[in-house]
């Protein structure tokens, strides 16, 4: 079955950086879109950044452009999520999602899920 395991959450001050992985196995991961989302304390999960299968086409939250970069390595069947400028209302649990349908774009539902991980960003 399809596993997604996400990595590289943690504890940063306001201005810093972090970079997440997400290790995906049980499929072959370059047929299919890669997403991340997020849930902070309180509020529902919202969608942060998407990349379609090949990589050449991404999407973002508003809240995020020019500071979230989204990228896979096919290779490695793992999706990256690399933040700059982090603000302490980027804290939340970070999830790593794919898509059923292959070939598909970023945008849709998302089937599968990792366990998330915590980004805390202090102010």
């Amino acid at each position: 079955q399809v596993q997604l395991v996400e990595s590289g959450g943690g504890l940063v001050q306001a201005g810093g950086s972090l970079r997440l992985s997400c290790a995906a196995s049980g499929r072959t991961f370059s047929r299919y879109a890669m997403g991340w989302f997020r849930q902070a304390p309180g509020k529902e999960r919202e969608f942060v950044a998407g990349i379609s299968w090949s990589g050449g086409s991404t999407s973002y939250a508003d809240s995020v452009k020019g500071r979230f970069t989204i990228s896979r390595d096919n290779a490695k069947n793992t999706v990256y999520l690399q933040m700059n400028n982090l603000k302490h209302e980027d804290t939340a649990v970070y999830y790593c999602a794919t898509r059923s349908i292959p070939f598909g774009d970023p945008a849709g539902v998302y089937k599968y899920w990792g366990q998330g991980t915590q980004v805390t960003v202090s102010s």
